[in-house]
């Protein structure tokens, strides 16, 4: 029985064999005649100071370093822009861990770039609870407003789960996460992107006047004050409580 990928290569379908992104240097030979890849000498490394107590500070947080790397990478790829092998030396330098270990993870995680790709990006994510809000349209709309406005140094791409389902479909803009998202949003939040503004003021999750873009009129409305203290529904487990069962029992006569 042939695979999935024999099927496919029969039938003449490169490039669904190579519609998966695959990591910088994933093909190429591993080279054996050269010494192994050691920890970098923090004396030898120049990194910027702001960056070392930034990846100092994950590593404080954790018993094991090495679980301060996610965030570190994060960090220099804020400094950097991407993953560059600079960006991995100076983190490995700071951690004290080789950067081979480094570039397996960013290779694997995918919000770390392994390549330039632009100052700022946006992330939209099309995992399920955004799908369902029809995430794939908004990403649609988003890249074609782009392609049309011109936008440069840039990346939007489709992601996965961003772990803000409760305001789906959402994305990330340079980290900021904005939602819910729509069709019609498109053009503005290109627009800003462009001109360098904030996208969608009041849509971003941190933002403290957040509303919802259906409700224009959330942040004007005062909503009545009831004196004392609030009322809570009252909840009982299924099936009530002993005491209901109790005076649900018919009283026994002598």
């Amino acid at each position: 029985m042939s695979t999935e990928p024999e099927r496919m290569q029969q039938a003449g379908d490169e490039a669904a064999l190579r519609a998966a992104r695959l990591p910088v240097g994933w093909d190429e030979a591993a080279r054996l005649d050269e010494e192994p890849a050691g920890v970098p000498d923090p004396a030898e490394v120049e990194v910027p100071e702001d960056l070392r107590r930034e990846i100092e500070g994950h590593m404080a947080k954790y018993p094991d370093r090495h679980s301060a790397a996610l965030p570190a990478l994060g960090a220099a790829q804020q400094v950097h822009g991407w993953c560059s092998p600079e960006a991995i030396l100076q983190v490995a330098a700071v951690m004290q861990i080789t950067p081979a270990y480094l570039s397996s993870i960013a290779t694997f995680y995918d919000m770390l770039r392994t390549e330039p790709r632009g100052s700022r990006y946006v992330y939209v994510c099309t995992s399920v609870a955004c799908h369902v809000r029809h995430a794939k349209a908004v990403y649609d709309a988003i890249w074609e407003e782009a392609r049309d406005q011109g936008l440069e140094d840039a990346e939007v791409r489709e992601s996965e789960c961003l772990g803000a389902c409760d305001m789906a479909p959402m994305a990330s803009m340079d980290g900021r996460y904005v939602g819910p998202l729509d069709v019609s949003d498109a053009p503005e939040l290109v627009t800003a992107l462009k001109e360098g503004r904030t996208v969608l003021p009041g849509r971003g999750l941190e933002d403290s006047d957040y509303r919802l873009p259906w409700d224009s009129r959330q942040s004007s409305v005062v909503r009545p004050q009831s004196e004392g203290p609030p009322s809570h529904p009252s909840v009982s487990p299924p099936g009530g409580t002993a005491k209901d069962r109790e005076a649900d029992e018919p009283e026994e006569h002598e």
